[in-house]
């Protein structure tokens, strides 16, 4: 007998209000595709395990060195030294650390146990006109366990938004289709050689999915992070514009300005930040690319 479908997610976000209409639940899917320069949840870019070192409640106490099976971990004068490369994520140190200085980033759950705790707002859903939204990462990375999950929070009358980047295979988007009530869908470059140089992928299959999805009368909200120097030029802003324009299932556009809150996490993770020393847009550009979109015809907001 076949057990019960499993995912890996990394962190439940309850009371979420931007991720979708409503006070939401937001699950962050483990596992990316992309490997974007500003991603804002690094933690969720691989399906394997990874632990989070925060130095600061480090106690000093080298238990997680005498702990690690595999000789990773070495003290050092700036704190616990780990090589990455060679650490499995195992969470022995995470285990044995007293003062919760290293966190594994990952859980599996079942699709019961998720859509549980998924259950335990929907009078908040039900009040707000909200429900849960699956983020990641990428969800669409674990097609099979999303869409069942999808499915068991529709008997529940469960509002349903899928975030992503697009980046999956046309069987998945089509089958995902099937399941969401909203896509959030994100758009970063038009031009291929940008976008592939700063996530990591070519954007053909994003573009085509998203047409794809137009097709078949998906309803769709279009996010854009506003990167300054990587895609806040007034090309990039007119050739999304024109992309859009034909589409008629486009509920409306978000504009997420850039910011460096999520810089900490890839020190606790001991990977390089590649989008430093990049800075917040200036009001100017924001007020461009709002302004081009509206005049365009789309209803635009910030920040959600």
């Amino acid at each position: 007998m076949n057990s019960e479908p499993s995912g890996i997610i990394f962190d439940i976000k309850k009371y979420a209000i931007h991720d979708g209409p409503g006070i939401r639940t937001t699950v962050f899917f483990k596992g990316c595709p992309m490997f974007c320069w500003w991603c804002h949840n690094p933690e969720g870019l691989w399906s394997a395990p990874k632990i989070i070192y925060d130095f600061k409640r480090c106690l000093g106490c080298c238990d997680c060195v005498q702990a690690c099976p595999e000789g990773v971990i070495s003290a050092t004068p700036a704190g616990m030294s780990t090589d990455h490369r060679r650490c499995k994520g195992c969470g022995v140190c995470a285990d044995v650390c007293p003062a919760g200085a290293r966190q594994v980033t990952e859980r599996r759950v079942t699709v019961s146990q998720l859509v549980e705790t998924i259950k335990e707002d929907v009078i908040l859903y039900d009040a707000s006109g909200g429900g849960v939204t699956f983020s990641g990462g990428e969800p669409l990375l674990q097609a099979d366990f999303l869409i069942e999950v999808l499915k068991a929070c529709a008997r529940c009358d469960i509002h349903r938004v899928v975030d992503t980047s697009g980046y999956a295979q046309r069987s998945i988007i089509e089958a995902a289709a099937r399941e969401t009530d909203l896509f959030l869908f994100d758009l970063k470059l038009i031009d291929a050689r940008r976008h592939e140089k700063f996530t990591g992928v070519p954007n053909k299959i994003i573009l085509d999915n998203l047409t794809f999805l137009n097709h078949l009368g998906a309803d769709i909200t279009i996010r854009i992070p506003l990167i300054p120097g990587i895609n806040d030029d007034d090309d990039n802003l007119l050739e999304i514009c024109n992309f859009l324009y034909p589409f008629d299932s486009i509920r409306e556009v978000h504009i997420l300005p850039y910011h460096d809150y999520q810089k900490n996490k890839y020190s606790k993770l001991g990977i390089p930040y590649r989008a430093d020393p990049i800075a917040a847009p200036k009001q100017e550009r924001i007020s461009a690319f709002v302004k081009q979109f509206e005049q365009t015809g789309f209803r635009v907001s910030l920040g959600g």
